[in-house]
């Protein structure tokens, strides 16, 4: 895997990580204290090593994050839930972050579907034949 810099985003989102999640990270000091010196993951600018425990513990928390970090080449393809529009890392075909998006997103195009098969037929089910004289 060849390194590559990080981005300005990735760069605040590992500083979000380790500040806010991260149970090695003294607030107070900004040292890494099983180390006790400053913590590696907040001045980092390449891809490549990172602090174990942080990898393990800590960059999971934001998988896309870690997809963008830990996989070759570029991020993998994110998509936007149809419902909530948050960004998720699909498997397979997958339209909805969650469950419930997914079922909300049914009940939307079952409701749509019935919407225009209800329009096609403007006097009912079945439209009868004209009565013969």
């Amino acid at each position: 895997m060849a390194a590559r810099e990080l981005t300005r985003d990735e760069k605040k989102k590992i500083r979000s990580l380790v500040t806010g999640m991260c149970a090695n990270y003294d607030g107070e000091s900004g040292l890494c204290l099983p180390l006790d010196c400053p913590c590696y993951m907040l001045h980092k600018c390449w891809t490549g090593a990172y602090c174990r425990y942080f990898k393990n513990a800590v960059l999971p928390v934001n998988p896309e994050l870690e997809a963008s970090l830990t996989k070759e080449g570029t991020a993998p393809e994110l998509r936007f839930c149809a419902v909530c529009e948050k960004a998720f890392l699909p498997e397979g075909r997958q339209s909805y972050c969650s469950e419930a998006c997914k079922a909300e997103g049914n009940r939307r195009k079952s409701r749509e579907r019935m919407r225009k098969m209800r329009g096609k037929k403007p006097g009912g089910c079945y439209d009868l034949p004209p009565r013969r004289a």
